[in-house]
């Protein structure tokens, strides 16, 4: 197959990653609904064939760059947790290093945030096989509330979770188990933290609050603090330095 037309490939670009760097640029100008092969194609300088040899369908295009989008930011948060960690830092810490640097990812990449974080494409239904990528972004959240809890850095909550368990066994089994007393809910805690910190960055890259807000940045801290405080944890104020956009 001959891809050398392809724009967004070069001399160390294979077919497939200069398929989908066209397809991510195209994505900031049409949105993945109106991602086609055709115009993958066509401003990739390639016969539609050519692309349906590596790629048959749109959707398949679509299943390889969302998790390519899932791998990216989660490599983002697990080299910015390696880092605080080695730098001795405590979970608070970690967990504003981490969401900090989803943060920059996502500002950075608008386009594969809003096909992993934005409204579902039409028609598209995403295969299990997205599935492992898109788990790893909660893992690392989890496995910063799961130290924390181990030392000791977690204040109980105020009130329980009440009724039956809430969640499902495979939540809990990312997790480690299910903690004693008073702690027993702290997952289902850590699902709100989560849901908490995607909420708020849909807010920022999408400009819901910069009408509202004088420092986007500084803001950004703020509410991950408030939303960490659901599950006990302390974020330090004014840790570090956030390089992305205030």
């Amino acid at each position: 197959m001959d891809v050398s037309g392809t724009r967004a490939a070069d001399e160390n670009t294979g077919p497939v990653e200069g398929i989908k760097a066209t397809a991510r640029r195209l994505l900031v100008e049409l949105g993945a609904a109106g991602l086609s092969l055709e115009a993958v194609a066509e401003d990739g300088g390639l016969a539609v064939s050519a692309l349906e040899a590596v790629f048959p369908h749109r959707d398949d295009l679509l299943t390889a760059l969302i998790i390519d989008a899932y791998d990216e930011s989660a490599d983002a948060m697990e080299q910015a947790d390696q880092a605080a960690r080695a730098a001795g830092a405590p979970a608070g810490a970690r967990l504003l290093a981490v969401t900090r640097a989803l943060r920059a990812w996502s500002f950075a990449n608008t386009g594969e945030f809003t096909l992993i974080y934005g409204s579902p494409v039409p028609g598209y239904h995403a295969p299990q096989d997205t599935v492992p990528s898109a788990s790893r972004t909660p893992a690392v959240l989890a496995g910063i509330v799961r130290s924390a809890l181990e030392a000791g850095e977690l204040t109980p909550p105020r009130r329980a979770v009440p009724g039956p368990p809430l969640l499902r066994p495979e939540a809990v089994e990312l997790f480690g188990g299910t903690p004693e007393a008073p702690f027993s809910d702290v997952i289902e805690r850590g699902m709100v933290l989560w849901s908490s910190l995607i909420g708020l960055l849909v807010f920022q890259v999408f400009s819901r609050t910069h009408d509202s807000v004088r420092d986007e940045s500084a803001y950004f801290d703020f509410a991950l603090a408030v939303a960490a405080e659901g599950i006990g944890l302390v974020v330090p104020a004014g840790e570090g330095t956030d390089t992305g956009p205030h």
